[in-house]
């Protein structure tokens, strides 16, 4: 991989983010970390990169004037941008029987906002700075597929970002720039701590024939295939990283 070769990566404070980010870094690739809140966790990212030229950039993407901003800077500074990964998501429950009409609401703007119409924009300004060669990768999730029953706006957002990025791929490939999706089931990221104590983690891990749920840098592996060069053909292509918990035709 050479040294030129550039990546912005959104939510990259933690988790599969931040995996991603120390992957690609490893790989020679100078990164844009992208956080939202947390400044002090991408700060600590940032610096345990390997290599020179990264830098931390930071938008609500809910805003899509920071979007743009934020998209212009990580390109001015890197000189264009080679790799998108929409990874930054949300997920709060909801379930239809539970939630007030205004939490229900709430939870459909917000998971929307962020996994969905954020992605959009921030593709949107950095395709602007992408020429051939150009990958974006969406991470999306295995709950697309099986639904999410306490979480439907999630579901459906990250039902959404595969169908956004197959719709890319086919108007983008004429460019030379692929697009493609992960989708990950459970991994052991904050995100997941809650969800993975107790019995419940218990079940969850035994979804899979492995027993266990994914790490980080499992889904960051298939990430860094996904952007190097070798990855053209896989454009429009949804990658299942479930460990076999969640099988579809």
């Amino acid at each position: 991989m050479t040294e030129s070769r550039t990546a912005l990566v959104t939510g990259a404070s933690r988790g599969i983010g931040a995996a991603v980010a120390r992957a690609l870094a490893a790989e020679g690739y100078r990164v844009a970390v992208h956080y939202g809140r947390s400044g002090g966790a991408a700060a600590d990212v940032h610096a345990e990169l390997d290599g020179e030229g990264h830098l931390l950039v930071s938008a609500d993407l809910r805003d899509p004037d920071q979007v743009r901003v934020m998209v212009d800077e990580a390109a001015a500074a890197l000189g264009g941008i080679d790799v998108l990964v929409n990874n930054a998501g949300v997920f709060f429950a909801h379930p239809i029987d539970e939630a007030s009409y205004e939490e229900w609401q709430e939870a459909w703007r917000h998971t929307l906002e962020v996994n969905l119409v954020g992605p959009a924009n921030v593709t949107w300004c950095a395709v602007r700075h992408m020429g051939a060669g150009g990958r974006i990768i969406n991470v999306g999730s295995r709950g697309a597929f099986r639904g999410e029953p306490q979480s439907p706006a999630y579901g459906a957002s990250k039902a959404a970002i595969a169908s956004f990025g197959q719709s890319l791929a086919k108007y983008l490939g004429s460019r030379g720039i692929a697009v493609t999706t992960v989708a990950p089931g459970f991994v052991a990221t904050d995100m997941a701590t809650e969800a993975m104590a107790g019995e419940g983690g218990a079940a969850r891990r035994a979804e899979s024939p492995f027993g266990r749920i994914a790490e980080p840098e499992e889904v960051a592996a298939a990430v860094v295939y996904l952007a190097s060069p070798a990855a053209e053909w896989a454009s429009g292509g949804i990658v299942d990283l479930n460990g076999a918990s969640y099988l579809r035709m």
